[in-house]
């Protein structure tokens, strides 16, 4: 066989359930059990599913269910494989066929669902589009499904199948984009992190989704007055709106037109957003004046994956337009693909190494102020979804690191009630949105694994070999002693060591570990109550406010708009701006480039340790008095 042959091999392996034919005189007798099973091979060019239908139409033979002239069902199943050796790059008309894509892996190969049937597979002038239903052997009923088929109490159908709706999958170039049981938490966690990053979204822009979930999820916030997508292809959206379309259902939202599409405040565009954005908000862009808003608050990239080599991801003339299109607060997200584990290499290379380039892109941006990486679990895919929020100013972090109390309240306010008293939002909310908040440690074990070592990375734990001096419940029992003297007629506490401390060790952790974390929002608000006249007593705010000025001090991440007061006995710790007197400060050092990464995991993960920690700058002899820097 020529090897050109070869590479163009394909497998079909088809098994139906059939009944046995009744008269040996015209055909062959079946099994009892009523199944036939055929390996079916070819050396052209042309794939063999589209001959599933006819092998169904053939060898599918229904037969009487029992006491009834109504038909079994017939169950198929069939699994697609390439046989011999290809380049993907050289055959992408037909990549979509190769185990290496979402489809094929998910869908051709696998012989575990219970049914599985094309809906959609076209070419549209952009990209191939195909959608699936599928039902899983193991799959049971609904409620929904159970009502439509009168289910009751008993009836065997509830363990079975039979009445079960599909599940409907929509590939893009062969790779996986939605599900329909878990878009839905998905969209949300693409889009409502982000908006509430933002103090109030007025407009918003969509690149790609065409399928008008993102749009769908947008319409819901009050404060939204227009959302633009840039979509290029027409088709899709035309096929979502036929085949997908609970994905632009905007019906049960308060104040929304049917779909998402048709609601006044939405513009579709269907041209190429990289080429689109250059010209509208580039330094050199012919389109300047056709700008549909002079700036965006909040844009979602809904596109592919970047480790999938999207141009939209190293295009850096595309991202300075991108940046320039947002106002000086704005906000994009997007998702980016599978998260790491923490076995996967350096980012730089193997599968994620695409990723890793558009990252370095972002976290060199002048423009990029904060970059917060999250993961979902519950996104559908067979992993956790990794996502990404970009901010161009840092007081977004303020927000990002809210109290889920106050993410609760800010959804509340802000995101539109429904018409059938269901919740507008089904998986996002305030507890959700602080999960979203600590980066998962592959992240950083992976971040740390760059080369050179980022210097944070050698302060992701407590040194070991350190040792820890307490204060203890009495000045015996521990190692440092509380003197009071009087200077300028009032009482002075100062703190010394009942013994040697070795330089690096740490100063009182467990005190400082008790420190309260208390935001500008909640220190700005004592102080207008202590403002508002005819208050009353409001002696212990004073007092209170006057403590935490003294013994507090902001935290070193820019944004964060967080203040940490210390309650222990390191409150006692003399302050000096004699820095050879000083023999403590703060376990991190200053990063060496005098500034924090915009994107750092080990910061994220550990901004409470880096901002409390006390260590000794020097070694401090027993009998020496501990001094801390005014500044800190």
């Amino acid at each position: 066989m020529p090897i050109i042959e070869i590479i163009k091999a394909h497998t079909l392996i088809y098994t139906t359930r059939t009944p046995p034919v009744p008269s040996i005189n015209t055909h062959p007798q079946w099994p009892e059990e009523g199944v036939i099973t055929l390996d079916l091979f070819t050396c052209g060019s042309n794939p063999l599913l589209p001959v599933v239908p006819d092998l169904e139409r053939l060898f599918g033979i229904p037969r009487n269910k029992p006491n009834s002239s109504e038909k079994e069902e017939i169950i198929s199943q069939w699994s697609h494989e390439l046989r011999g050796f290809r380049n993907s790059e050289s055959n992408k008309e037909t990549a979509y066929l190769d185990n290496k894509s979402d489809l094929a892996s998910w869908v051709f190969s696998p012989l575990l669902f219970g049914s599985k049937k094309e809906v959609v597979s076209i070419n549209s002038p952009h990209q191939r589009i195909d959608i699936w239903d599928f039902k899983e052997k193991e799959a049971t009923p609904s409620h929904d499904d159970a009502v439509k088929a009168g289910l009751k109490e008993g009836d065997p159908r509830w363990l079975t199948s039979e009445v079960a709706s599909p599940d409907r999958y929509l590939f893009l170039d062969g790779h996986i984009q939605s599900m329909k049981e878990s878009e839905r938490p998905f969209h949300e966690t693409l889009v409502h992190p982000a908006m509430f990053a933002h103090a109030k979204p007025k407009h918003v822009a969509v690149i790609g989704g065409g399928e008008g979930a993102t749009i769908r999820e947008l319409l819901k916030h009050k404060t939204v007055e227009s959302v633009t997508m840039i979509e290029i292809d027409e088709l899709m959206v035309e096929i979502a709106k036929e085949h997908l379309p609970y994905m632009s259902d905007c019906s049960d939202i308060d104040g929304v037109s049917k779909s998402c599409f048709d609601d006044e405040r939405t513009t579709i565009i269907h041209e190429n957003a990289i080429l689109w954005f250059k010209d509208h908000y580039g330094p050199k862009g012919n389109k300047q004046k056709d700008r549909p808003v002079p700036s965006f608050d909040v844009i979602i990239l809904d596109g592919f994956d970047p480790k999938d080599g999207s141009e939209m991801y190293t295009d850096t003339a595309f991202l300075d337009a991108l940046y320039a299109s947002l106002s000086k607060d704005g906000v994009f997200a997007l998702h980016v693909g599978n998260p790491f584990s923490i076995h996967d290499p350096k980012p730089d290379i193997g599968l994620y190494a695409p990723r890793e380039k558009f990252f370095n892109i972002l976290e060199n941006h002048p423009s990029t102020a904060a970059m917060m990486v999250y993961e979902e679990a519950h996104a559908g895919f067979e992993e956790p979804h990794a996502f990404l929020t970009v901010c161009k100013s840092a007081e977004c972090r303020s927000r990002w690191y809210s109290e889920s109390v106050v993410i609760d309240d800010e959804i509340y306010e802000r995101i539109k009630s429904s018409n059938s008293g269901d919740p507008t939002l089904i998986h996002y909310d305030g507890a959700s949105h602080r999960t979203f908040q600590i980066t998962p440690r592959a992240w950083e074990t992976v971040y740390c694994r760059r080369e050179p070592e980022p210097f944070e990375c050698a302060y992701r734990g407590l040194d070991v070999n350190k040792e820890l001096f307490e204060m203890g419940d009495d000045e015996e029992d521990g190692s440092f002693m509380v003197k009071t003297d009087t200077v300028d007629g009032k009482e002075a506490k100062s703190v010394f060591t009942n013994e040697d401390i070795p330089k690096g060790s740490y100063i009182m952790p467990s005190d400082v570990a008790a420190s309260v974390a208390l935001s500008d929002d909640v220190i700005n608000g004592l102080k207008d109550n202590i403002a508002v006249k005819e208050t009353g007593e409001v002696t212990v705010i004073e007092n209170f406010l006057d403590f935490v000025d003294k013994n507090g001090h902001a935290s070193m991440v820019t944004g964060t708009k967080l203040n940490y007061v210390e309650v222990g006995g390191s409150t006692f710790i003399r302050k000096s701006k004699n820095g050879k007197e000083v023999n403590v400060g703060r376990w991190l050092p200053d990063h060496p480039s005098g500034k924090l990464p915009v994107w750092s995991p080990v910061y994220e993960r550990r901004m409470m340790a880096f901002d409390v920690f006390i260590v000794a700058t020097k070694d401090i002899k027993a009998g020496e008095e501990i001094v801390r820097p005014v500044q800190f």
